[in-house]
């Protein structure tokens, strides 16, 4: 048994049989898929996804890689990491020497990621990496397909925080999407080029997604299936986690929402006083 299979997943079964069937979608000839990991003490489930994603990507894609970026874990997450990049030569993996926060593990990611379309979804395992196939229909002509979850795997604790979390962000930056902490997302890497993220914490999920459609860019919604965390816990429901990232949603709420409006009417005055001065002469 390798290092990191040791936990039973229960998105497996149904994995297992997506992958037997015939008929997958695949993207166009020419198109090329990045699949990736932010992983922090995910030693016990990132094996696991980078196996399953390994066997899937060969049959939807002719040009694939896979990025897992380690965020400082404490627990053996390297270790399974190194044996995998042994196994399978499309494997990247990004190492940040302490934990940076979820964030900064996207950006790590994107930023190694080389491929046309880049999806990513967490190193947890709450998510099947399989079913990206779900969203592969729909990526064309837009910037962005989105996850939204079908039903929360999580304790109700969890899913109170979460709605309270999803509501306040989309209120706050007027977010189109249904679920904006389902990490489980296929971006074009054009889009995730021509737009500049900063957040270090969860907050970047917010910023990411206001920030493609303050670019213009269409995004598409797709049902997905969320499972029991079976291994670990949660980074982000902690306190000493949260409280940073709400910090980091009211700085990024002044920046994205209060200064452009503020703007706004500014812009109208200088340029009416521009208009005035204009017609004295």
């Amino acid at each position: 048994m390798s290092l990191g299979d040791q936990c039973s997943m229960p998105w497996e079964t149904a994995a297992r049989e997506r992958l037997q069937q015939g008929g997958l979608p695949r993207l166009r000839p020419g198109l090329s898929l990045s699949v990736m990991f932010p992983a922090y003490n995910d030693a016990e489930t990132i094996g696991k996804l980078v196996d399953y994603s390994a066997e899937l990507l060969p049959r939807i894609a002719e040009d694939y890689e896979i990025v897992v970026v380690n965020d400082g874990s404490p627990d053996h997450t390297a270790q399974v990491l190194a044996e995998r990049a042994k196994r399978y030569p499309f494997l990247k993996v990004v190492s940040h020497p302490v934990n940076q926060g979820y964030g900064a593990a996207l950006r790590s990611g994107f930023e190694a990621a080389t491929k046309e379309l880049l999806f990513y979804t967490d190193g947890d395992g709450q998510y099947d990496p399989t079913e990206l196939v779900v969203l592969l229909p729909h990526i064309e002509g837009c910037g962005m397909v989105n996850g939204y979850k079908i039903k929360r795997g999580d304790n109700w604790t969890r899913v109170v925080v979460g709605r309270l979390y999803h509501w306040t962000a989309k209120l706050m930056f007027g977010l189109v999407v249904r679920d904006v902490d389902c990490d489980f997302r296929l971006i074009r890497r054009d889009v995730l080029q021509a737009i500049h993220l900063t957040s270090a914490k969860g907050s970047i999920c917010a910023e990411l997604v206001r920030k493609i459609q303050d670019q213009g860019s269409l995004i598409r919604q797709v049902p997905v299936h969320h499972f029991e965390r079976m291994s670990g816990r949660s980074q982000f429901f902690q306190f000493r986690r949260v409280a940073p990232s709400l910090l980091m949603l009211v700085r990024l709420w002044h920046e994205l929402v209060c200064v452009p409006t503020l703007r706004r009417p500014m812009r109208y005055l200088l340029s009416f006083g521009r208009v005035r001065g204009r017609s004295r002469n």
